[in-house]
This record gives C-alpha cells, sequence and structure tokens, in this order.
C-alpha cells in the first residue's frame, strides 16, 4: 500500500484529480519496479519557483529556482509504514520545461516525480555511471507508464 499526501501551495497550474491519480500510479510504479514491499508514505508539494528557490538555497545551498527536489528519509518507520521522503515539485518548471521539450504538461509532471522517486529510493547522479543508471531506470519507468510525449 502505497500513501502519497499531497500539498498544494501554488495558483499556478491547476492539481486535478486526474493529476494526483496518475502521480500515486508513476510512484507505485518505481516501487515495483524497485522491488519494494511494504506499507509506504510519500509527500509531493507543488510550489512556486519562489519557493523552491528558497528551499533548494536552505537545504543545498544553491541559490536558483530548480524543477524537483528530494528529500529522502532513508526509509525511516513509522507504525509499520516505511516513510520515504519529500517531492517538491514547482509548478512553473512543469510548465516551462514542457514548453522547452515540447511534451505535455503530465509527462513533464511524471517525469519529474519518477526522477525524484530514483532519489528517494536510492539513486542519485552525482557521477556519470550513476547518472546514466539512473537515466536508463527513468526510461524504463516511463516506458512502463506508457508515456512518451
Amino acid at each position: 500500500m502505497i500513501d502519497v499526501l499531497f500539498d498544494d501551495r501554488q495558483d499556478i497550474m491547476e492539481i486535478t484529480e486526474n493529476n494526483m491519480k496518475a502521480i500515486e500510479k508513476a510512484i507505485e510504479t518505481v516501487l515495483d519496479s524497485e522491488d519494494k514491499q511494504g506499507d509506504f508514505e510519500v509527500s509531493v508539494s507543488f510550489v512556486t519557483n519562489d519557493e523552491i528557490k528558497i528551499l533548494n538555497r536552505e537545504y543545498r545551498n544553491v541559490d536558483s529556482e530548480t524543477d524537483v527536489l528530494s528529500f529522502p528519509m532513508d526509509e525511516d518507520e513509522f507504525d509499520g509504514i516505511i516513510l520515504l521522503g519529500d517531492i517538491v515539485l514547482s509548478t512553473q518548471k512543469i510548465i516551462e520545461q514542457a514548453n522547452d521539450y515540447e511534451h505535455s504538461l503530465e509527462r513533464e509532471m511524471l517525469y519529474l516525480t519518477v526522477h525524484s522517486m530514483l532519489h528517494l529510493v536510492g539513486y542519485d547522479h552525482m557521477n556519470s555511471e550513476d547518472k546514466e543508471e539512473m537515466r536508463s531506470k527513468e526510461k524504463e519507468i516511463m516506458k512502463k507508464l506508457q508515456i512518451f510525449k
């Protein structure tokens, strides 16, 4: 079982019930692809560029906007529920990048969710080998979700 807690703190983009269901499916697909078993909790927040810039500066010492931040909880457990962590998405970046890459908003949102979930389960892209492995996983999961554009 996966419990996804949503927090919409922006008014740039409407977050629909369908968006939330698609995000839940993307999260489940990452967990399935990693053979993760158990009850999990993940929080997903939608924020503005201004807010994500503040978080990026505060937690990563990077004074700029970014598209997504991941805050892993190292699979801490609480009452039998594995707390994976927090995903913070900038809706302004979702719109901007969807336009830049000629993707749908949903495709961009789900790609960033998959990317962030891979961070929550232990992947990173600090060197070229890790980056290649993570990109391969992202492509595999997006293909499973049948999301291409």
